[in-house]
């Protein structure tokens, strides 16, 4: 099987069968990730893994083609794409309960790639959001790490900066989401 970066370049370059070849090389690690998202979720959950990665393969291969440069380029696109999709899932169910708090997302299981519920996605995209305006970096690590599944060195490679750079932002990024995530529980 080719590599999936030159799966990647075959595909922007419109190879025919090249999308089949880069679905069926990334289909089962999209569903790994997939799993993990979910995996907090009630029994019976209504977004089952497959409809996720169904629906962020969609987001990501929809409309304008995206050029993906490697691995690492694509999984950081593809968390934006489960992030998005997980929040919008959040968002409808809490609409559908007459309002609602999103509850606490135990910043421990982000640290350690867990499982969130739903509820807690809409309180991680919120500070997420927050982060983002004032440290995009930040903002994105901990996206690509949590929602995307990537680990430092595919980050330090996706981000095109040194290993340790990643793991220092990893953990400034991490103190402030507990704070804020904290202050938010206060309130």
């Amino acid at each position: 099987m080719l590599a999936i970066t030159q799966i990647l370049q075959d595909v922007q370059a419109g190879r025919p069968g090249a999308p089949e070849e880069l679905a069926a090389a990334l289909y089962e690690e999209l569903r790994t990730v997939a799993r993990r998202d979910l995996a907090g979720e009630r029994v019976g959950h209504t977004l089952q893994p497959t409809a996720l990665v169904n629906e962020a393969w969609m987001r990501l291969f929809a409309g304008q083609p995206t050029a993906f440069e490697n691995r690492a380029h694509f999984f950081s696109a593809a968390a934006t794409a489960i992030r998005r999709v997980l929040a919008d899932h959040a968002r409808r169910r809490q609409a559908e309960k007459r309002g609602g708090d999103p509850g606490r997302v135990p910043l421990e299981e982000v640290e350690a790639g867990g499982a969130v519920r739903a509820e807690d996605v809409l309180a991680l995209d919120g500070a997420l959001a927050r982060l983002e305006k004032f440290a995009p970096l930040q903002s994105r690590i901990v996206e690509m790490r949590f929602f995307g599944g990537l680990t430092t060195p595919e980050l330090a490679l996706a981000l095109e900066m040194s290993e340790s750079t990643v793991e220092r932002n990893w953990r400034l990024a991490r103190a402030w989401l507990r704070a804020e995530l904290d202050r938010r529980d206060e309130s």
